[in-house]
């Protein structure tokens, strides 16, 4: 149940940036959530009172959601683009 929250928050990242066109800006906003909600992650399942490496774990958690989840809203929009010509 943990881990939910860092999966959640990618999702939550990745739908929010599939509007920014900018490839460097994007990744930059990327690399900013996912340590950003990594380090909520770790300190709401108390695996921060452990170790500081859980942050690198939870964010690693984050990204790869939120890169997942624009991938298949990237794919879904060319289908649907491609279903409309």
């Amino acid at each position: 149940m943990e881990e939910v929250f860092p999966v959640l928050a990618g999702v939550v990242v990745g739908l929010a940036l599939h509007h920014v066109t900018a490839p460097l800006l994007r990744a930059v906003l990327v690399v900013v959530f996912s340590l950003g909600f990594g380090a909520v992650a770790a300190w709401i399942s108390g695996e921060l009172a452990l170790s500081p490496v859980y942050i690198a774990i939870d964010a690693a958690q984050v990204a790869v959601a939120t890169v997942l989840t624009a991938m298949l809203v990237a794919a879904w929009r060319r289908r649907a683009l491609r279903l409309r010509s």
